[in-house]
């Protein structure tokens, strides 16, 4: 399947000059979303994985999906003040200002061994930004996925010496 097909370019947004990769279009085909899932985790599937970690919020959509395809659990990467309980944060600089997710305090109890999942990587910052806040929490970090990877922007040099897949790359 080429799910490139299922992917709109949105000129001008979210600021002129910015080419914005629409993914809703991929979501609404069962067929395409049931593969690119399958394409996300392919690489990590046999691995012992505790959880995903999916950062706000297409990272949920993508990462709870994961979770499901690997029969383990999934915990969410807030926006501030969402979260009930005690929560960490972590801020971070986005290519249009800056930002902070949190989680809960107790989300990575145990040590678990930990799947980061975002539908996209740009710049690098805010999987850079998740992979401290989920190791600061005590988890171990399997590796992250990305549905699609702006390479253009170099995102990929935010995170050496990690795992780093990508379905798809521009």
């Amino acid at each position: 399947m080429k799910l490139f097909d299922y992917i709109r370019d949105v000129p001008d947004f979210p600021k002129p000059g910015v080419v914005f990769k629409d993914l809703t279009p991929l979501m609404a085909d069962p067929a395409a979303l049931e593969d690119a899932i399958a394409r996300l985790v392919a690489p990590f599937r046999g691995e012992s994985i505790d959880l995903v970690a999916g950062m706000e919020a297409r990272g949920f959509i993508f990462g709870a999906l994961a979770a499901n395809a690997l029969a383990c659990g999934f915990v969410p990467l807030r926006k501030p003040g969402k979260l009930p309980g005690a929560t960490e944060a972590v801020h971070y600089e986005l290519e249009y200002g800056t930002a902070s997710l949190e989680a809960h305090l107790d989300a990575f109890k145990g040590g678990p061994r930990v799947l980061v999942v975002d539908d996209v990587l740009a710049t690098g910052g805010t999987a850079e930004a998740a992979l401290s806040l989920v190791e600061r929490l005590g988890a171990e970090v399997v590796g992250c996925t990305f549905l699609l990877e702006l390479g253009f922007l170099n995102g990929r040099s935010r995170l050496p010496g990690r795992r780093v897949h990508s379905v798809l790359m521009v």
